[in-house]
Formats: structure tokens, sequence, C-alpha cells
């Protein structure tokens, strides 16, 4: 049995949090109706993605152990740049494992905030390989993108602003719509919401081209993809091959589906926001928004037209401007 983070550890972390990362809103599209949906842009944290909370929490509550020694990290983009944007913060050195087919864009992030860039093969295997030999070799604490309760309870900081700003006017959303790659988000959330609104869905969103949770869900256990079917979506951010033991332990209790959306509901997705919403998303960022636009109310197992609100997470915005540019002519 694998025990999940309690959400206490996710209320201490919000606490580690206060100054460091954004409370970001709940916005309403008005052009996106009739979908009654709300998005919370997790794209305006200072890293550009939700992995500041997370990598923040867990280099913080490490203390002088990470300051005297270091941190490492293995990535595809968005939690390296976190995790060096923290450790420069916290004074701790860093050195960041990423995949060759990383963005530049990403890459450059993780640059400017001055951690040591290790690229490797795209796969799993060889991001953990190369972590691990630098943990070995110089004694630095390990801060995993998703498999760590650390992780877990600062990305579940989310879930509580949700469930607190609706709260405050008198509702709770009938669901909430995550996107999911190792699944550190949708547990941490999953966890935070759970608690305040029991009757809340929470669904985890991945591109049908990487959709190794959606059939780790259906099947019971953990699935792994080959490195080279999940590189075909281009939300680079969702190509982990499997989720984890300890988040599949979360998506198995707390998670109550998880659906997949397409290449053209993504891209559509991301001019939709940029346009409708004033906001960039990356593609692994906007698959909630996919979901929430084009799935139907059966799909979701939810009312729309209900009070209720569906509330979508942006999860970041790092994306290269070429992409973006494409993503605002694409009228499919």
């Amino acid at each position: 049995m694998v025990d999940l983070v309690p959400v206490e550890e996710v209320r201490a972390a919000a606490r580690r949090l206060e100054g460091v990362a954004v409370r970001t809103p709940l916005l309403p599209v008005p052009a996106f109706r009739p979908v009654n949906l709300l998005v919370k842009p997790e794209s305006l944290q200072p890293t550009g993605a939700f992995k500041l909370r997370g990598a923040y929490n867990a280099i913080a509550a490490l203390g002088e152990r990470a300051r005297a020694t270091g941190v490492v990290t293995h990535s595809s983009g968005n939690h390296g740049f976190a995790v060096a944007y923290a450790a420069a913060m916290l004074g701790v050195r860093a050195a960041i494992v990423v995949p060759e087919n990383a963005p530049e864009v990403k890459i450059a992030a993780i640059e400017r905030a001055g951690a040591e860039l290790v690229r490797v093969e795209p796969t799993m295997d060889a991001r953990l390989e190369g972590a691990n030999r630098i943990e070995q070799a110089r004694g630095y604490v390990q801060v995993p993108p998703f498999e760590d309760p650390l992780v877990i309870a600062g990305q579940g900081t989310i879930g509580l602003e949700i469930a607190e700003d609706l709260a405050a006017i008198g509702t709770e959303p009938a669901a909430v719509l995550v996107p999911i790659s190792g699944g550190g988000l949708i547990s941490g959330i999953a966890v935070a919401v759970k608690a305040a609104c029991p009757g809340t869905r929470v669904i985890g969103v991945e591109p049908e081209l990487a959709a190794d949770a959606r059939e780790s869900l259906r099947s019971g256990a953990r699935v792994r993809w080959p490195a080279s079917d999940a590189a075909r979506t281009r939300a680079d951010a969702l190509r982990v091959e499997q989720v984890g033991e300890l988040t599949f332990a979360h998506i198995r209790e707390l998670v109550s589906d998880i659906v997949t959306v397409t290449e053209d509901e993504i891209t559509g997705a991301i001019g939709r926001l940029a346009r409708d919403a004033r906001l960039v998303a990356e593609p692994g960022g906007a698959v909630a928004v996919a979901a929430g636009l084009n799935r139907t109310d059966d799909e979701l197992k939810i009312r729309k037209d209900g009070p209720a609100p569906l509330v979508a997470i942006v999860s970041g915005g790092n994306i290269d401007p070429s992409l973006l540019a494409f993503a605002l002519s694409y009228n499919r």
C-alpha cells in the first residue's frame, strides 16, 4: 500500500509558497460560452508554469541539506526551470538533466537561471540515469518532477485555491480538468479538491498520442508507452512515458476519469486562449481547455449548463514563438 499525501501537507506547502508563487485567479472567458468554464492560468507564475509550486516547496523543505550539497532533477523543461529558479532564490546549486528534444525556449530559461544543464537522449530512462549519476557522484539531493510527496503537496496548492475562491462566492466546481503527464499535478489537486469538495469530479486530460495515463487508469495497472510514441505529440510537457507509482496511487483513489484530446484540438485551444482570454499557453498547458471546449457533457459526466462551473488548469505558457504564431492562424 502507498500512503497518499495528506491535505495537511498541501496546507503546509501553501504557507511555504506565500510570497513566492502567484495566487492565480479563476478567469471567466465570455467567448467560451455557453460552456460554463473558468480558467486558472498557471502560465502566469514567474517561471511560466505551475511547476514552481512543487519545486520550491521541495527545496525549501529540504533546508540546510540542500543548501550544503545542491539539488539535481530531470525534466522535459518546465520542472527544470522551476528547480533552477527556486534553487537560485534559496542559494542552492542545481543541475538539470533534460532530453535533447526539449524546446529551446525552456532550455534558455534554465540557463538564464544559472543552473548546470545536462542533455541526454529523449527517454525517461536516460533522464533518470543522468540524474542518478549526478546524485551519486556529487551527493546532490534529487527533486523529482512528480514522484515525490513534497512536489505533489506543492502542486496541490492549486486545488486549495480553487476550492477557497469558489467557496467565497458560494459554489464549488462541478469538475476540475487537469493536464496529466507524470501525475504530480493531478495528484496534488485531487487531494486538495476532494478534501474540500467531495462531490467534484477531478478529470485528467492528455494528448491521444501520449495517453498512457488513461490506459493505466482503465487497466488498473501502470502502462508504459514507448518514448517514440509519446514524442509524436507537440505537447512536449506531457511526453512522460509512464505515471509514477505514488502518483498512480492518487489517480486510482481520487481521479474520476482521464480523457484525451487531439493535436488539432490542442492547437485550437492555444489560439482560443490567446485571442479570447489574452493568455499564452503552451501545448501541454492548453489540453485541459481543449477538453472543456470539445468534450461533451456525457464524456465528462457533468452538466456544463448547470450553476456549478467547470475549471480548466492552464498549466504552462512556455511556448516557442513560431508555434504560437501557427496556433494563432489555425482555423480548423
